[in-house]
């Protein structure tokens, strides 16, 4: 099912080189890829010989079980590997060697012997892990591909993925009829991604479709290894079952890298090195031994190694992460690791927050985010683990500056702080703190209701504790909720109490924000001067600590005024320098604050439809927020006034065609247009000509000619009425389709056509071909 990308792959290996270790996790599917690859190359060999090693449990018998498969007998006085160099001698000969991780040290002795004696002889293996041989290729196996989570999928899109094709597959042969619908497709996507895309698990569980709904099997998911049970009773025993195979693999290993198996399975998602050395080292594991474990641990598929920008990083796929918790020392020790696990994140969040008002400000956004899972699991056992609430809740709290704001992760933030303030009813300053912090961010997504509640709170609180670093906190919250309601003038003079609170304190960036803040209050009251004198004092704190996030959108406030005096030059100029500052940051409300006040710019200018298209990407990119560009009272009535003009001296149907162009595009190529970089997706304006809709930018692997090819099987037409159409050879369309489905790594024509569909779906071309883009118009049918 699929692989073609690893078949060109392993081709491509074998002119390297003449032997190619396949590895990976098992059930991968290993065996089936190699058998494939023996198939295919069956006519270049004079022979090819499937050696499978899994019942063989004595290394010294490797050589004699080599021979007996390809018919040496041990009739002489010569060793059985003599006789076996001079078997393989006579030909040109393939030999694969399936499941060679229990046996790999004598299986790499042969195989090097072999190779050095045989000039014509090519191996490929199968194994947990590499041979270790001189010369020798690895090529990781995959688990089949799946649709990434969150992400819906146009028309019969999700059956290009090969993990949803084989289970469509398998359950059609167990239910007959059985197909993708509506009803059943996120069920089916889901059970493959917590099946890890691996070809057995997915096999084992369509079985079960006999006696269950697809959402049945879902919930039952849970106790995976009891319910997938029902292999094939052709299979080698170990290879029936997932609790099975799962456990040869564990059996192979050393003490040390079981206990370390076990115990790296309390992260719950991808975690680097130095995560595992704080969290399972102590009680038979070293510090100093983690690297070489960890090694050992990748080298036998057991974890995956990952590349996240410029970090390593090592996950363990889900089906083994279960089997490995099962082999913990009971819940005692469960205990243990979640304690060890959320000490390691809370020292990295208050690292974090310690120099988070600086120049590392972009590296620990980037850590903190892909460190999300195991924050919310370091939350969750504190919720759960007796006497251990109020360390969750410092921990809600602080990471409101860099994980909750700058990714608008609103309501995951009130998630956390509302379910942690419930069971930390203490008048605490971490509490005061926290209900600050929840007000702030329901005042963000538009919530006043809760916002006052939780500010009114937190304020009496701090009141009580008689802290006046809250209290400044709580009238800067309290300000910029005026300020964003446009209350301007009660604004300016709760955010001057916070201001000169926050200074008092010695505090950085919430100074910051409450000068800029201030500074927009008070600008919209019509004091400039005033304005831009809080603005560059807030710009020149931020440059001197080197701080780029909240730089941002000082200078969209900047920009905002710049415009408001009718500099539009310099407003433009700010504009894009806020969105140069904070565009490693993910923050699409500033991204999308940004491009609304560059359409405002641009209309003024009377670049009409390129602000048309601006305001479509403000509100495309915020809405992948759940966030509107016009979070603000004065940024709406700035918006309708200039969507008035815009449609007076456009058109409707102009204005509402370049909106949805804008709305189109991708993140980068919004920004990218923003900034005035070339992008794929561009209107014509400045040419007299209309705009023209734009395709949404996604490059094809497809030449010009197997695009038609393409389009002509989306129609059902064979290889045969295809030549015929486009007066070609049979064998020259036969080519064109073996490329097109290697390419695309698919194995079937109902893929490229779905494939085709898909495309069409989303606006986007199927050719590489400047000239060729939008549709593909074939000939007409033969008669």
């Amino acid at each position: 099912m699929g692989r073609r990308r690893d078949l060109t792959e392993i081709r491509r290996l074998q002119n390297i080189s003449r032997l190619v270790t396949l590895t990976g996790a098992g059930g991968v599917g290993k065996t089936r890829l190699a058998l494939r690859v023996a198939a295919e190359q069956h006519r270049a060999f004079d022979a090819v010989w499937l050696v499978d090693l899994s019942a063989l449990d004595d290394p010294e018998l490797i050589t004699e079980t080599v021979a007996a498969t390809i018919g040496v007998r041990d009739q002489s006085e010569k060793s059985s590997l003599t006789s076996l160099i001079q078997a393989l001698s006579a030909q040109r000969t393939l030999l694969v060697l399936d499941n060679c991780e229990h046996l790999r040290d004598a299986c790499a002795s042969l195989a090097d012997r072999l190779l050095r004696a045989v000039p014509d002889l090519r191996i490929i293996a199968t194994s947990r892990q590499s041979l270790g041989v001189m010369g020798e290729h690895q090529m990781e196996v995959a688990p089949l591909a799946l649709p990434e989570p969150d992400r819906r999928l146009p028309g019969r899109a999700p059956e290009l993925y090969d993990g949803v094709c084989l289970f469509l597959e398998r359950a059609a042969a167990v239910v007959p009829g059985f197909r993708l619908t509506a009803d059943n497709e996120d069920a089916v996507i889901e059970l493959c991604r917590r099946l890890d895309g691996i070809p057995l698990a997915i096999e084992l569980a369509a079985v079960r479709l006999r006696a269950l709904t697809v959402d049945a099997l879902l919930e039952r998911l849970d106790n995976r290894y009891g319910l997938l049970t029902s292999g094939s009773p052709t299979v080698v025993p170990r290879q029936r079952t997932l609790h099975a195979l799962v456990d040869w693999s564990f059996q192979l290993l050393s003490p040390s890298e079981r206990t370390l198996c076990s115990r790296v399975s309390i992260f719950p998602g991808h975690f680097d090195l130095e995560a595992v050395e704080a969290v399972c080292t102590g009680d038979g594991i070293e510090q100093q031994d983690v690297l070489d474990l960890i090694d050992a641990l990748l080298d036998k598929s057991l974890l995956l190694r990952e590349e996240h920008g410029c970090q390593v990083r090592y996950r363990m796929l889900e089906t083994l992460r279960e089997f490995g918790r099962l082999r913990l020392k009971g819940p005692d020790e469960r205990r243990t690791l979640a304690r060890r696990h959320r000490d390691h994140y809370l020292r990295l969040v208050e690292r974090a927050v310690a120099e988070w008002f600086g120049p590392a400000q972009l590296t620990w956004y980037a850590r903190l985010r892909l460190e999300r899972a195991h924050l919310r699991a370091a939350m969750e056992f504190c919720l759960h683990e007796p006497g251990e609430a109020e360390t969750g809740l410092r921990m809600a709290m602080l990471l409101f500056d860099p994980l909750w704001m700058p990714n608008a992760f609103y309501s995951e933030g009130r998630y956390w702080l509302d379910r942690l303030l419930e069971v930390t009813p203490g008048p605490t300053a971490v509490r005061a703190e926290a209900l600050c912090a929840d007000a702030h961010l329901a005042f963000m997504q538009g919530d006043p209701t809760a916002g006052e509640l939780r500010i009114g709170q937190g304020r009496a609180l701090a009141e009580k504790l008689d802290d006046a670093r809250i209290l400044a906190w709580a009238s800067l919250v309290a300000g910029i909720a005026s300020h964003q309601s446009g209350d301007h003038a009660r604004a300016a003079v709760v955010l001057e109490e916070a201001v000169a609170g926050l200074a008092a304190a010695g505090e950085g960036i919430a100074l910051v924000v409450g000068l800029f803040s201030l500074g927009a209050a008070v600008g919209y009251l019509g004091d400039l001067e005033q304005a831009a004198r809080l603005l560059e004092r807030s710009l020149a704190i931020a440059e001197r600590h080197g701080e780029s996030w909240i730089r941002s959108w000082v200078l969209n406030v900047c920009a905002i005024q710049a415009w408001q005096r009718g500099d539009n030059a310099r407003a433009a100029s700010l504009a894009r320098e806020s969105l140069r500052v904070g565009r490693g940051f993910d923050d699409r409300l500033a991204i999308g604050t940004s491009m609304e006040a560059l359409g405002w710019i641009m209309q003024s200018e009377g670049r009409h439809a390129a602000a048309a298209r601006m305001f479509g990407a403000a509100v495309g990119v915020c809405r992948t927020a759940g966030m509107s560009a016009l979070w603000m009272v004065q940024h709406g009535e700035f918006h309708e006034r200039c969507v008035n003009a815009l449609r007076a001296r456009m058109g409707e149907r102009a204005f509402d065609r370049a909106l949805r162009q804008g709305g189109r595009l991708t993140l980068d190529d919004a920004v990218a247009e923003a900034l005035g970089e070339p992008a794929d997706a561009r209107g014509t304006e400045g040419r007299g000509e209309e705009p023209q809709e734009a395709a949404v930018p996604a490059a094809s692997p497809l030449t010009r000619r197997e695009s038609e090819i393409a389009e002509l099987i989306s129609q059902g037409m064979s290889n045969r009425e295809i030549s015929s159409a486009l007066v070609i050879a049979l064998r020259t369309t036969e080519g064109h389709v073996e490329h097109i489905l290697t390419k695309l790594g698919f194995n079937s024509r109902a893929q490229i056509a779905a494939w085709v569909t898909a495309r069409k779906a989303g606006g986007q071309d199927c050719g590489q071909d400047g000239r060729d883009r939008g549709r593909v118009t074939p000939p007409p049918r033969p008669r």
